[in-house]
């Protein structure tokens, strides 16, 4: 008997994991009639084929309720095929039957995500390719929500072991590190099915494809080396990997970065973390305060080397308060393993050198490289900086008139909430006649340790580099009465303005808690905000926020000459 073979795409709601999709597929592989079934839940989607013969589409949507606690939502149909015994069957898509679009979106984060919203919103046929990292990119799986989350975790175990406060003595706490570990990892699941994955289920015109993409010229990508795909305009927005530096014996030791890191599910006995930037400095104090060893290793004076020194001043002190490990002007020039410990080999500041012992594992946070690499970019006349980011102006536009590139691969500010903006702006700029622009003036950014590190337009070295006229106030929070109260003085709040203009132009906080301040500067710098307009407006009283108006007052007064709301 012939097999008369049809597709069908199901929309399936209520798997959470890829045990999901496997349980799917082997129910539904076992059913009379079924000849295939291709399940991913990431996307939600499952794809079967069927012998209509055997079974009809109400029977396989009725099949596919009857498993678990899934449901089909809607189905997407493609067309008949072949009538025949032979393998080779002829799938046409109804949707889209040339693997032509409107728009290719290479990449799969936030500035990927953020153009596909776009994209339907005005109406376009999007195709959607990642690979690397699941859907939900570096932010959701490997960045801001597990390191937010590990980093919340280790506060609570610190609080629970320090007191600001003479008259209250801590007990101590007890750490089940797997479970936080797990917990993270289910909020990592949960948030990436919420904010991404869910978000866009229910579009009409796009398509979520998961596959290595290569540029055949500026109009054509092939997937996998197999399959095609061509687009009026196309979109990369394929992030940024740690980079790793070229040091001999590291590629031997199984070194981790965050990505491998954050899924560790035993707690290391130490680590040595090669990097004191922002990645390094976070990963430091969360693992330190849940009991592991910590060693950090700069090749440059000092932690943070982007701020100026007073800031980094007040880190230091606290990190060797806590009891973690800084060396700075050291570098590991080899690694090797020696039994179960790892030997790094560095320079000393003053030039000899040294042999470190590491127990537990090194981890790598040098800074990260853009994703351009096996993009086929070779096939493309598309510019790129030194470091090999993608050049794009305010517009999004690269050299290349319908290509657009957004997010970390390219040379702009590196955070998710820049990616988001660019990604959106991308896709209004390729197929909307009136142009927006991103500007970075006021942008606000928080360094997540404790005390946090936040700014927002520019400190008093980019000040006197631009030749820009300026004044700084910094207000130490010994002067401000919530930090008094609290019984937390670490920090500062300081501010840059235009002595010509008495604009804000810029500010930097060091302080508990100090990144709640960072929106409302930006504000009054994005604004044009004058200095005399934040030391005249209303603060309530003994909140952190006051040291703004504090700080303001500052340019002109002695703030431990005033009295306590006094201006």
């Amino acid at each position: 008997m012939s097999v008369n073979k049809e597709t069908v795409i199901l929309k399936i709601n209520g798997m959470t994991c890829s045990g999901c999709s496997s349980h799917i597929e082997k129910d539904m592989n076992a059913k009379d009639g079924v000849i295939s079934s291709a399940v991913n839940h990431e996307t939600g989607i499952g794809e079967f084929t069927i012998d209509t013969n055997k079974m009809g589409k109400k029977e396989l949507i009725n099949a596919v309720n009857a498993i678990g606690d899934y449901s089909v939502l809607n189905k997407v149909e493609k067309k008949t095929t072949t009538v025949s015994n032979s393998e080779n069957t002829t799938m046409k898509d109804s949707f889209n039957d040339k693997n032509d679009y409107d728009l290719i979106i290479i990449g799969g984060g936030s500035a990927a995500f953020s153009a596909a919203i776009k994209a339907e919103e005005l109406g376009l046929t999007t195709l959607m390719v990642n690979a690397g990292l699941d859907f939900g990119g570096t932010c959701v799986n490997v960045g801001c929500v597990p390191s937010k989350n590990l980093i919340r975790a280790a506060e609570t175990v610190y609080h629970a072991t320090h007191s600001n406060f003479e008259g209250i003595k801590t007990k101590g706490v007890a750490i089940d590190f797997m479970r936080v570990i797990k917990d993270k990892k289910e909020l990592v699941s949960t948030l990436q099915q919420q904010k991404y994955l869910d978000v866009v289920s229910d579009f009409k015109k796009l398509t979520m494809l998961k596959g290595w993409a290569e540029f055949v010229d500026s109009k054509t990508i092939i997937v996998d080396k197999k399959n095609k795909y061509t687009a009026t305009n196309i979109l990369i927005a394929t992030g940024a990997t740690t980079n790793i530096p070229n040091i001999e014996g590291l590629n031997e030791i199984d070194y981790l970065t965050n990505i491998s890191l954050f899924d560790l599910e035993e707690k290391p006995e130490s680590l040595t973390i090669m990097g004191a930037g922002y990645i390094g400095l976070e990963i430091a104090q969360a693992y330190s305060r849940f009991g592991v060893k910590v060693r950090i290793i700069e090749f440059t004076d000092r932690p943070l080397r982007s701020q100026t020194s007073d800031i980094t001043d007040v880190l230091v002190q606290q990190y060797k308060k806590e009891g973690i490990e800084i060396l700075p002007n050291f570098r590991a020039l080899k690694f090797e393993k020696s039994g179960a410990d790892i030997i790094i080999q560095c320079t000393c500041p003053d030039g000899s050198t040294t042999q470190l012992i590491e127990k537990g594992h090194i981890v790598v946070a040098t800074g990260t490289k853009p994703n351009t690499s096996k993009l086929g970019l070779e096939n493309l006349d598309l510019k790129l900086t030194e470091r090999g980011h993608i050049m794009v102006n305010a517009k999004m536009e690269t050299n290349i008139s319908n290509i657009y590139a957004a997010g970390d691969v390219t040379n702009t500010p590196a955070f998710v909430y820049t990616a988001a903006t660019e990604g959106s702006t991308a896709v209004n700029n390729a197929f909307s006649l009136l142009k927006n622009s991103v500007d970075y003036t006021s942008l606000p950014w928080v360094v997540f340790t404790d005390p946090q590190i936040a700014g927002a337009g520019i400190d008093e070295v980019e000040a006197e580099k631009k030749d820009i006229p300026f004044e700084v106030s910094k207000l130490e929070l010994i002067h401000v009465p919530r930090a008094l109260a609290a019984q937390d003085i670490r920090g500062f709040i300081k501010l840059i303005r235009n002595t010509e203009t008495d604009k804000l132009i810029g500010a930097r906080v060091i302080a508990p808690e100090g990144g709640e301040l960072i929106q409302q500067l930006s504000i009054a710098i994005k604004f044009g905000i004058t200095v005399n307009d934040l030391a005249e407006s209303f603060y309530p009283y003994l909140t952190l926020g006051e040291g703004i108006k504090l700080a303001a007052i500052t340019f002109g007064k002695d703030v431990s000459k005033l009295s306590c709301c006094a201006s």
